[in-house]
C-alpha cells in the first residue's frame, strides 16, 4: 500500500508557478496494477519520482507498507565508466540481493552481447534502457513504477518486456504511466487521473479511461 499524505508538488521559474500535485491525499492499495492517466505535462512522471523518493515534495510525505522500485527503465543513476556488468552488481549490493543472480538475469534478458562488458558511456539511449529494464525486473519489489517502459526496443524485445512484467504482477502491484491505452487495459486493473494538481483514483478502469479522455477534450 502507498499513500500520498497532503502531497503537494510545486515548481517556480521565473516568476511562473507549475503545480504538479496540489495537497493530493490518496492510497494506492496493494497488489494493484494502476493506470496514472494524465494529459502531457500534468506531472505524471514528477509524481512517479516523489512516490519513488527520487525526488522531494514542497509538502506532504508518502508512505509505503512495502518496497518500492525506481522509476522503470530509468537509466541515469547508472556510472558511465563502469561496464553494464559492473553497474548491475553495484545495484544488487546498494539493494542487497544476490549479485550473480541479477547479473545472469540482465545479461540474458538485456541480451546486449559483448556490451555488456563494455563502458555504459558508450552505450546507446536504447542499449541502456534495455539494461535498465533488465534491472528493474531482476529485483524483487513489492510495487513497480512504470513510465513507459513497453516502449523500448523493437517488437520482439517488447514483447519479452510484457511477458516479464506480466510475470511479476502476479505477485506485486504496479502504478503505470502510458499515453497507450492498448496497453493500458493490458496491464492495468484500476485507473488513477491527474488533472491540475488534483488526483482521482478509480476502481472501475473504465471510469477512469473516460475522465482522462473528457479532459483531453477540454483545452489545458
Amino acid at each position: 500500500m502507498i499513500q500520498l499524505e497532503d502531497l503537494t508538488m510545486v515548481f517556480r521559474a521565473g516568476g511562473s508557478c507549475k503545480v504538479v500535485a496540489d495537497r493530493i491525499t490518496a492510497t494506492f492499495p496493494s497488489g494493484r496494477s494502476v493506470a496514472l492517466l494524465g494529459r502531457n505535462g500534468a506531472g505524471k512522471s514528477t509524481l512517479l519520482k516523489v512516490i519513488a523518493g527520487t525526488q522531494d515534495p514542497t509538502r506532504g510525505r508518502v508512505r509505503s507498507s512495502g518496497t518500492i522500485s525506481w522509476p522503470v527503465g530509468f537509466a541515469g543513476s547508472f556510472h558511465p565508466k563502469l561496464t553494464g556488468l559492473q553497474n548491475t552488481r553495484f545495484v544488487a549490493r546498494i539493494y542487497g540481493v544476490d549479485s550473480d543472480a541479477l547479473v545472469d538475469f540482465v545479461e540474458a534478458f538485456a541480451a546486449l552481447g559483448a556490451h555488456f562488458r563494455l563502458p555504459c558511456g558508450i552505450y546507446s539511449a536504447g542499449m541502456r534502457s534495455r539494461l535498465a529494464f533488465g534491472v528493474s525486473m531482476g529485483m524483487g519489489f513489492d510495487t513497480y513504477l512504470v513510465d513507459e517502459v513497453t516502449s523500448v526496443g523493437d517488437a520482439a524485445f517488447r514483447a519479452k518486456s510484457a511477458a516479464v512484467f506480466r510475470a511479476r504482477m502476479q505477485s506485486a502491484g504496479a502504478i503505470v504511466v502510458s499515453h497507450s491505452m492498448p496497453q493500458i487495459r493490458q496491464f492495468c486493473d484500476m485507473g488513477a487521473v491527474l488533472e491540475a494538481g488534483q488526483l482521482q483514483l478509480f476502481e472501475d478502469l473504465e471510469e477512469a479511461i473516460a475522465v482522462h479522455e473528457a479532459n483531453m477534450a477540454v483545452a489545458a
